[in-house]
């Protein structure tokens, strides 16, 4: 069953690290992927940049409105995902507990599905 790991880091906590600490924690997200690639779990995996480049776009009465970041109101972003194949979701949330970021940020467990369930 796919999963996906959600991890949402609060708005800011990048900026605060120098940029070997930065490169240190990516290095641990990195080899925490390639250890899911070796497991044979893993399909998909991204980083995502800040929110300051980012855009929101809602469609209201047919007009697309767009709203560029960054986003202030927030307080927590989406900072990447790892997209699983788990046999169950206890599977998932024991990975999700090993993930390097569930030290600073929250994993969100979801399993995939259509829309309408």
């Amino acid at each position: 069953m796919p999963f996906l790991l959600l991890i949402q880091e609060p708005v800011g906590q990048r900026q605060q690290r120098t940029r070997a600490e930065g490169e240190a924690v990516y290095d641990r997200m990195v080899r925490f992927a390639a250890d899911l690639q070796a497991r044979g779990v893993l399909r998909a995996v991204e980083s995502l940049g800040s929110q300051d480049g980012a855009a929101r776009v809602k469609v209201s009465g047919g007009r697309a409105q767009v709203v560029d970041g960054p986003f202030a109101e927030a307080k927590e972003m989406v900072g990447g995902f790892f997209l699983l194949d788990c046999a169950t979701r206890e599977e998932a949330v024991a990975i999700a507990a090993l993930c390097p970021a569930a030290e600073w940020a929250t994993v969100e467990v979801r399993e995939t599905g259509p829309c309408f369930t």
